[in-house]
C-alpha cells in the first residue's frame, strides 16, 4: 500500500512538474519584452524617392487648388461595395499603394498616378500592377501612369484637374 502512494504522489508530482512547466513556455512565448532587442532596429528614411520627389513638387505647383497626397495606400481610396465580403475584397488590396493620389479640397479623389520604373518590370510586379489597374478601373477612379523617364511638364498635369 505504501508503494502505490508513492506512486501515486511521484504521478501527482510529474503532472505537476509538465504543467509548470508548459505554463513558463507560454509566459515566455507571449510576453513581448522577452522576445525584442533592447534597441528596435529601425532608422529614418525618406518615403519618397528622388524622381517621386520631382513629380510631387511639380504636381503641387501644377495644382494649386488640389491636395497631392503621396504614397497612398489603396485601400484609403477605394472601398468594398455592401453586399460584398469585406475582407475578402480588402485583402486583395491592402497591400497595394499609389505614388500619388490627387484630391479636390473636400477629399474626394480627382485621379490616382503611379510612376513607373524598371522595377514594374518584372511578371510578377506587372501582376501586382494590373490588379491595382483593375481594382481602380471598378472604384470609377482614373489612374495615370507616368514613366520616369518622361516626366509631364506642368501643363500635362493640369490636364488632370
Amino acid at each position: 500500500m505504501q508503494f502505490s502512494n508513492f506512486v501515486s504522489i511521484a504521478i501527482v508530482a510529474g503532472i505537476a512538474f509538465l504543467l509548470l512547466a508548459f505554463v513558463a513556455f507560454l509566459v515566455r512565448r507571449f510576453a513581448s519584452d522577452a522576445r525584442e532587442p533592447i534597441a528596435w532596429p529601425f532608422y529614418s528614411k525618406k518615403p519618397l524617392t528622388q524622381p517621386e520627389q520631382v513629380l510631387y513638387w511639380r504636381l503641387v505647383k501644377a495644382l494649386p487648388d488640389h491636395l497631392v497626397l503621396a504614397q497612398v495606400q489603396v485601400s484609403r481610396v477605394l472601398g468594398v461595395r455592401r453586399g460584398f465580403n469585406f475582407h475578402d475584397w480588402n485583402n486583395r488590396i491592402n497591400r497595394l499603394s499609389y505614388d500619388f493620389v490627387i484630391c479636390k479640397k473636400d477629399g474626394s479623389v480627382v485621379a490616382a498616378i503611379e510612376l513607373d520604373d524598371k522595377t514594374h518590370e518584372p511578371a510578377m510586379r506587372a501582376e501586382r500592377d494590373a490588379k491595382k489597374q483593375r481594382a481602380t478601373e471598378a472604384a470609377g477612379v482614373i489612374l495615370v501612369r507616368w514613366s520616369v523617364a518622361k516626366l509631364p511638364d506642368e501643363t500635362a498635369m493640369r490636364s488632370l484637374a
